[in-house]
């Protein structure tokens, strides 16, 4: 990568469109994240899944991050970020293509190779894309450039399940996996046929979006960001990256965090169809809503009204009561959905799944509320610190799998049980592990 790039040109006005462009990929982000949310359920009815074997779906996803971020870091060097944000677009397009052979024959394991691909191209364009907005202005104003990117990327989680139910399933999208198991064998097999040949022209015209997108991404004039200096592997005080404690607890915070944030928006879809909800795989629109309110508040009370940890123990004690009272929660009545949206005219939801949706007011602020407090003091250790914190997206792989294991075991309900010590875990750093200095 150049290391001998031009200074940025900091004025709003030079910067608007590149900041622009930059946000149109954080919408991506975002819409192809949480497409998971309606993919799993529909999946499940077409491949004729598990709950286990329909969460393999987030876990082919997930581990993209993990497996292909040293590699994808590598090819950033060589390519610089605009080009590799370029190439990002192709390698998600590629496995958008993907899903065409898979629907056509119904193979699961070619969607999950899709799937994989699919998370390699984000992996790479996270990489980029994240360093390029905090350098794409001053640093004073980077809190406001970050900010209108996750709200970016949040309402494409709110839009991409009620896109997917409208354009795939079309008039089967009230179809969820109780009334299939009630047809017979040639119905139910033809139905299945019907609604997999659904997922082609959809899967299709974005893989020729993208594409497109790619090609002219790359003939873009978006300013040069020169690449961040290597650093040791130690301090100046002879400290390593293992030397901070808050650092490694953050780690496994976020990892806990990412996982509980995947299953309330992955498993409601899930959960939904197995009770009979209709509209099932438009049901995480719900829990990124949620999610949108809950970055709202933050961004309004963090630090005005409340600091960052304490804004991190109100996400974990939220997190934990909602766990507790989702398992006893009934599936019939729709009280809670009722009061607090009934009257407008939206679908109401049993209270079991208004719970899980209300997940995401919890989530919402961990991320940014986890990041400033585990790479506190760091100073040249900090990019190695924040990989080490990246690494923390695998508990989107294993945390979902987990709950499908739990669900085959006991049932659905129950099995959202396992997010309660995770939350407990969330709490203890909000109140002591951010602080803990040594071990």
């Amino acid at each position: 990568m150049n290391t001998t790039a031009t200074p940025i040109d900091r004025t709003a006005t030079s910067n608007l469109m590149p900041i622009l462009s930059i946000g149109l990929l954080f919408f991506i982000f975002g819409f192809v994240t949480w497409l998971n949310g309606a993919l799993i359920p529909f999946l499940q009815m077409v491949c004729e899944l598990s709950e286990i074997e329909a969460l393999f779906i987030a876990f082919c996803f997930y581990v993209a991050y993990v497996v292909m971020a040293l590699p994808m870091a590598k090819i950033l060097e060589k390519t610089g970020y605009q080009k590799g944000m370029s190439l990002g677009l192709v390698i998600i397009g590629v496995g958008c293509l993907l899903f065409v052979p898979a629907a056509m024959s119904q193979t699961f394991a070619i969607f999950l190779i899709a799937q994989f691909i699919v998370g390699s191209g984000l992996t790479i364009l996270q990489t980029a894309s994240n360093p390029f907005i905090v350098r794409l202005g001053s640093e004073e104003s980077a809190a406001a450039r970050i900010a209108f990117m996750g709200l970016l990327n949040k309402a494409a989680g709110v839009l991409a399940p009620m896109v997917f139910t409208a354009m795939v399933l079309g008039e089967f999208s009230g179809i969820n996996q109780v009334q299939l198991a009630s047809m017979d064998a040639a119905t139910k097999a033809a139905q299945i046929s019907k609604m997999s040949v659904q997922l082609v022209q959809p899967y299709l015209a974005m893989a020729v979006a993208l594409l497109v997108l790619a090609y002219l991404f790359s003939l873009l004039k978006l300013p040069t960001i020169a690449q961040d200096e290597t650093t040791s592997d130690t301090t100046e005080s002879g400290q390593r990256i293992t030397d901070f404690p808050h650092l490694i607890l953050g780690a496994i915070t976020l990892f806990f965090y990412v996982g509980v944030e995947v299953v309330a928006g992955d498993t409601i879809g899930l959960y939904g169809s197995s009770i009979g909800v209709a509209n099932a795989t438009s049901l995480t629109s719900f829990t990124m809503t949620a999610m949108v309110i809950g970055y709202v508040l933050g961004l309004i009370l963090i630090p005005r009204v409340i600091s960052q940890s304490h804004a991190l123990l109100g996400s974990a004690t939220l997190g934990a009561v909602l766990t507790v009272a989702i398992t006893f929660a009934s599936n019939s009545s729709t009280a809670i959905s009722d009061v607090l949206w009934g009257w407008s005219g939206i679908q109401t939801l049993p209270n079991s799944i208004t719970l899980i949706a209300l997940l995401g007011l919890a989530n919402a602020m961990v991320w940014p509320a986890v990041w400033p407090l585990a790479l506190a003091g760091l100073g040249k250790l900090t990019p190695k610190g924040s990989a080490i914190l990246i690494m923390g997206i695998a508990g989107g792989a294993i945390l979902p799998m987990v709950y499908g294991g739990f669900s085959e075991w006991l049932d659905g309900q129950s099995a959202y049980w396992i997010m309660l010590p995770c939350y407990l875990f969330i709490g203890y750093y909000a109140l002591w592990g951010h602080k803990k200095s040594q071990w």
